[in-house]
């Protein structure tokens, strides 16, 4: 297939809308997708607005994402957009991706996927049935040395995996700040938009899968003890949980939001039987990296001793600091370098590496199955995700 510029569409994402913003910088900037048509808001003023303020023609700055879908359906082939983004809250994820895929439109949605198993296995079904390719923005996947730390792993440089740690805090909401009328915080806390998890599904879902990511490790059971402290908050706000691997290895996972003072500090830590590696996303262009009976090495971001997938996924000469966005813009550059290749289905995610449906549908199994075990006093709840056939 040519390599011409995909037409993206984007529902959500509006005004006030933090995360629109970080897609829409993500998806242009290696000029795989151009933004022509949205349904950015959930009420149609807001939309038109919304998509008035960033350029949206006025035939494809559409009120709500039903008429975008039935309009773009309509259009010729080679007018109609190529994909859509779903940035929303949480609650409207499923209907509008199954909506968009069973119509032949590519997905990328925004995590957590959807709500529940079943929803996900939905989604699994409708990408089997249509072939079409379908994304999930775990971004943080996306960091070069992030992919330089899982090849290590898998080429066995610190040997077998004895002990993994996955920490995120963040203090934003380490006081009541849905009861300001905050956007971010009063979705994110409803569990009626958010889904039953609050930190767990938020920020725990991103530790999840970087876990898996990095690691390739299986999860097998968890055992969690989840807290809510901001009195009158509907959703948890901290979460900690012992992990096991299919294999033997051990696992912890932390996610709190009420952490004073912390930012978005996300890190990782695995340790083999020959070695160990660090990563944190607030220095995200270091990956220090341990050996028995050698001096700890710090691999740098941009440096030709990187592997071919840390390098792909590079944009910028040594010491010039790469961040969020272009972590983010690897998960478009892959989805999209997935569409031109006339890549199908569920094998798409991994040929072109970005975080597919069973990526989505396994986080989703993987908040389920901590929820379950919170809620039996923390005891050890079964949690090997095996994707529905």
């Amino acid at each position: 297939m040519s390599n011409r510029t995909l037409q993206l569409g984007m529902v959500g994402g509006g005004q006030g809308a933090f995360i629109g913003a970080v897609h829409r910088t993500a998806a242009l900037l290696d000029g795989v997708f151009a933004l022509t048509a949205g349904a950015l808001s959930s009420t149609p003023d807001r939309a038109r607005a919304s998509g008035a303020a960033i350029g949206l023609a006025d035939d494809r700055n559409y009120p709500d994402w039903r008429t975008m879908l039935d309009a773009e359906r309509r259009r010729d082939p080679g007018q109609r957009i190529d994909a859509v983004a779903i940035v929303t809250p949480n609650d409207t994820h499923f209907e509008i991706a199954r909506a968009f895929a069973q119509a032949g439109f590519h997905v990328l949605c925004d995590k957590p996927l959807v709500h529940t198993s079943a929803q996900a296995t939905e989604l699994i079904r409708v990408v089997r049935n249509t072939g079409v390719i379908f994304a999930v923005s775990y971004n943080y996947s996306g960091y070069p040395l992030v992919r330089q730390a899982r090849e290590l792993i898998a080429a066995g440089a610190i040997g077998r995996i004895r002990r993994v740690c996955v920490e995120y805090h963040q203090g934003w909401l380490a006081t009541r700040l849905e009861a300001s009328g905050q956007k971010q915080a009063a979705w994110r806390t409803d569990p009626a938009r958010s889904g039953a998890a609050g930190a767990l599904g938020d920020i725990g879902s991103h530790a999840e899968q970087l876990v898996a990511c990095v690691t390739g490790l299986e999860l097998e059971s968890l055992c969690v003890d989840q807290s809510t402290f901001v009195p009158g908050r509907q959703v948890d706000d901290d979460a900690a949980m012992l992990l096991r691997f299919v294999g033997g290895a051990r696992g912890t996972l932390t996610a709190s939001q009420v952490c004073v003072g912390a930012e978005n500090d996300l890190r990782l830590r695995v340790w083999g039987e020959t070695g160990g590696i660090e990563w944190r996303q607030e220095q995200p262009n270091e990956l220090r990296v341990a050996k028995l009976g050698e001096p700890e090495c710090l691999l740098r971001r941009g440096n030709d001793y990187l592997g071919p997938a840390a390098r792909s996924a590079t944009r910028l000469p040594p010491g010039h600091p790469e961040a969020f966005f272009e972590a983010f813009a690897n998960i478009y550059r892959g989805f999209g370098a997935a569409i031109h290749a006339g890549a199908s289905g569920l094998e798409a995610a991994a040929q072109h590496d970005f975080p597919g449906v069973l990526d989505g549908a396994r986080g989703v199994h993987f908040i389920e199955k901590a929820l379950e075990s919170a809620r039996s006093d923390a005891r050890w709840t079964a949690a090997r995700f095996i994707p529905p056939a």
